[in-house]
C-alpha cells in the first residue's frame, strides 16, 4: 500500500528559539544588596550576540533592593538569619541543583561559602572584588587602600575556590587613587569599572572563550582597555 510521506512544517521563529535556549549559558546570581553588578549582567545577557540568560537570582537577604531589579528570572530568598550556616548552604545547594545553572556569579554576595559548595560547583562560582588581586583580600578594601597611601586600585574577577579571595584571576581594571579621595568616590569609580568588565567576562564565558585548566586560566580573547593613540 503506498504511504504518502510525513512532512513536518517547522515555523522558522520556533527553530530560532528552540536553537537559542540549548545554546545559552544559563547564569545564577547571588546578591546580599542593591544588585548593581545584576543589573550589568542582565543588561549584557539581553543583547542578541551574548548566548547567555540568567535564570534566577538568589538572596540571602530579604531586605536586599537588588530583588526589584526586573527580568525572566526566577527570583529566590533563603534568609540567613533563619538558619545556620550549614543548614543555609543545604538549602542554597538543594535549589542550585534543580537549577543546574553553567555558570553561578557572586555579585555583592556578603557571605562566604564553604567547601560543600564550592567542591560542587568547581569552577563554576566566579566573583567580583574591589581591589587588585591578590593585594586587599577580605573587607574594607577601600579604606585600607586609601589609608595605606595606594596610588592605584581597581576591581577584579576570579573563579572562586576554598581560599578567601584566592581563586585564579580571570580579568582585572584598574583606576588611579586621587589625592585626598574619599572612600565613597572611590568605590562609586571603582563601581563602574566592574560593570564594565563583570559583563565582558559573562560574555567571553558564553562564546566559550575562556577554560580553566589546572588553577590556570585560558582566555582565547583577552579583555584588553583601548589605549589612547598618540598625538
Amino acid at each position: 500500500m503506498y504511504q504518502q510521506p510525513l512532512i513536518i512544517c517547522h515555523r522558522k521563529n520556533t527553530i530560532k528559539q528552540f536553537k537559542k535556549i540549548v545554546e545559552d549559558l544559563k547564569i545564577v546570581v547571588l546578591i546580599s544588596g542593591k544588585g548593581s553588578n545584576l543589573k550589568a549582567i542582565a543588561k549584557e545577557c539581553s543583547k542578541k550576540n551574548v548566548p547567555a540568560r540568567i535564570i534566577s537570582i538568589i538572596s540571602n537577604n530579604p531586605n536586599a533592593s537588588g530583588l526589584q531589579i526586573k527580568g525572566k528570572f526566577k527570583k529566590k530568598v533563603i534568609n540567613d538569619k533563619l538558619y545556620d550556616k550549614k543548614c543555609f548552604e543545604f538549602r542554597l545547594q538543594n535549589y542550585l541543583a534543580k537549577l543546574k545553572p553553567d555558570l553561578i556569579c557572586l555579585a555583592g554576595f556578603m557571605k562566604i561559602l564553604s567547601s560543600l559548595i564550592i567542591k560542587k560547583w568547581k569552577n563554576k562560582i566566579i566573583n567580583v572584588h574591589p581591589s587588585l588581586l591578590p593585594s586587599f583580600k577580605g573587607l574594607k578594601t577601600h579604606e585600607r587602600v586609601i589609608s595605606e597611601g595606594v596610588k592605584k586600585s581597581g576591581c577584579t574577577i576570579h573563579f572562586v575556590n576554598e581560599t578567601l579571595d584566592g581563586g585564579p584571576i580571570i580579568a582585572q581594571g584598574s583606576t588611579m587613587v586621587k589625592k585626598n579621595m574619599t572612600v565613597k568616590e572611590l568605590q562609586k569609580k571603582i563601581l563602574k569599572i566592574e560593570h564594565i568588565i563583570y559583563p565582558e567576562v559573562i560574555k567571553l564565558f558564553a562564546k566559550k572563550k575562556i577554560t580553566i585548566k589546572s588553577s590556570k586560566i585560558k582566555e582565547k580573547t583577552p579583555i584588553t582597555k583601548k589605549r589612547k593613540k598618540k598625538k
